[in-house]
């Protein structure tokens, strides 16, 4: 059987890649030992115009998606998340794995 490949706008890319950088970290996320599907709880808050994404510094432009429940809708519809909007989002297995391409694209925070 052939998989469609899963396509994303730009936004719901940017914060899939922001949501799994946040799945890395312990103090905003947790793992289902039974699923090893990863729980994202506590999105961080801005700081000024920007927001800390684990090691990372993006702007609050760039993270509108971690406000916005049509992209969380989307994620999901596309099986990469399971959506508890605005309070937490899950990824699945497709989504922690799904290659975004942006992970050498965010500036890594000096603060």
């Amino acid at each position: 059987m052939a998989f469609k490949k899963i396509k994303l706008n730009p936004l719901q890319n940017k914060t899939l890649a922001l949501f799994q950088e946040l799945a890395k970290n312990p103090q905003h996320s947790t793992v289902n030992p039974d699923t090893n599907e990863v729980n994202v709880a506590y999105l961080p808050q801005p700081h000024g115009n920007h927001f800390h994404v684990g090691r990372f510094t993006v702007s609050s432009k760039d993270a509108s998606g971690f406000t916005n429940k049509i992209i969380w809708k989307a994620l999901e519809k596309k099986g990469l998340a399971k959506s508890d909007f605005p309070v937490s989002i899950t990824l699945t297995i497709a989504g922690l794995e799904f290659k975004t391409g942006l992970e050498e694209h965010f500036e890594i925070s000096d603060h």
